[in-house]
């Protein structure tokens, strides 16, 4: 009793985060299935039908399936560069411990201090001078730059766990430092590599502002998040409609997210049952 009574302070904090969860949560769900007058007039009723007459508008409208294919490929090929850029990156770095070494991951982190808007009118100049503006190919190579200070701050601390001995063993059997970096410090850092997907996928998939100044409206290679607010027009906004297209975008998002957090975990549970 003295401890339920103790622990009676967090449970409360914590269901009272959930409520403000979930009811903005249901509110988003319900209204995917209604109208723009069966929202106003009863917000937090159930819908009527669960028909699927708002998906199909909103994907159709928007031509959300080549909106999610071109995100996927940004995102995808994006994804690949920085951990292929990254993982040396932080290899070299937690290997070294010299005062360049150390020099070089406070460059690193001195990119979390640039705002994402401030690099945007250079980063315009950039894609037109080498003739990549108003192309996807841009983006697939300017995002893993974003995302190179994350990535190698956070990769840098997994290695760091990482013993010498494995390495000197290694070496011992002969292994080059690609090698070493492959079948060592790779396999022993899956959570680390798997937190970097993971917040990095999210950040790719989100991103709007580059998308739109870089890539354009244009249908053919717009991605998801530039093609999302066209489901607004002028005469009015059918909010079923773009509930219902946004429902559409967060669908590869939940898939990747469950994915990720179960590897990650079970990296986790295994590297414990190990020591």
């Amino acid at each position: 009793m003295k401890l339920s009574k103790r622990w009676l302070p967090a449970h409360v904090l914590v269901w009272s985060y959930a409520v403000l969860l979930i009811v903005p949560l249901y509110y988003f769900l319900a209204s995917a299935f209604k109208t723009n007058d069966e929202i106003f007039a009863h917000p937090f009723a159930l819908p009527t039908s669960f028909g699927f007459g708002n998906f199909r508008t909103a994907f159709d409208s928007a031509d959300l399936g080549l909106a999610v294919v071109n995100s996927a490929l940004v995102t995808v090929l994006a994804l690949v560069v920085t951990l292929a850029l990254a993982l040396p990156a932080a290899f070299a770095l937690a290997r070294s411990t010299g005062r360049l070494a150390s020099l070089v991951e406070q460059v690193f982190s001195l990119g979390f201090l640039i705002p994402t808007f401030a690099a945007l009118f250079p980063t315009f100049l950039l894609a037109a001078a080498t003739g990549l503006f108003h192309t996807r190919t841009f983006m697939v190579l300017f995002l893993p730059a974003t995302a190179m200070p994350l990535s190698v701050v956070i990769l840098v601390q997994f290695m760091r766990t990482i013993p010498r001995e494995m390495e000197e063993a290694a070496r011992m059997d002969g292994a080059s430092t690609y090698a070493v970096l492959r079948h060592v410090y790779v396999p022993m850092c899956v959570p680390g590599i798997a937190t970097v997907l993971l917040l990095n996928f999210l950040t790719f998939w989100n991103e709007y502002l580059y998308s739109l100044v870089i890539i354009g409206p244009d249908p053919a290679q717009r991605t998801v998040q530039v093609a999302l607010p066209t489901l607004r027009s002028i005469t009015g906004t059918d909010y079923g409609v773009l509930t219902a297209g946004t429902i559409l975008t967060l669908v590869p998002v939940w898939i990747v997210y469950t994915v990720l957090q179960r590897r990650m975990q079970q990296a986790l549970v295994s590297g414990a049952v190990k020591m």
